[in-house]
């Protein structure tokens, strides 16, 4: 499931069913907002079906977080954006993240070497 946040801040823990200690854990992207942002959003995803996603839509860019670790391949984002994209583009697009990053050519990982 996921869950869209366009509201302030402050309203987050009502669409967001995780505690606040979960919380402390969140990986994921912050991105420019336009079509490669759209894009990650979408294959971000697709590449992690197991996970739950809070998606924070703030007009001039968007977050992605979910707890623990998540993945971005670059073939599930080319065919989300309907044209071929490397990591380094996403990488011009990535104003922020939480959590360790992990880039290649072929996936870019977020991931926590310790929970709290």
């Amino acid at each position: 499931m996921t869950y869209w946040l366009t509201s302030p801040v402050s309203k987050r823990n009502s669409l967001m069913p995780e505690s606040d200690d979960k919380r402390r854990n969140s990986v994921g992207p912050v991105l420019r907002a336009g079509e490669v942002a759209d894009a990650v959003v979408e294959a971000i995803q697709e590449d992690n079906p197991d996970k739950e996603f809070l998606i924070e839509d703030r007009i001039a860019y968007v977050r992605v977080e979910t707890e623990g670790e998540c993945v971005i391949r670059q073939e599930t984002l080319s065919q989300a954006l309907g044209r071929p994209i490397t990591m380094p583009e996403v990488e011009v697009n990535l104003t922020s993240f939480a959590g360790r990053i992990e880039t290649t050519d072929s996936h870019m990982r977020f991931y926590l070497e310790k929970s709290l």
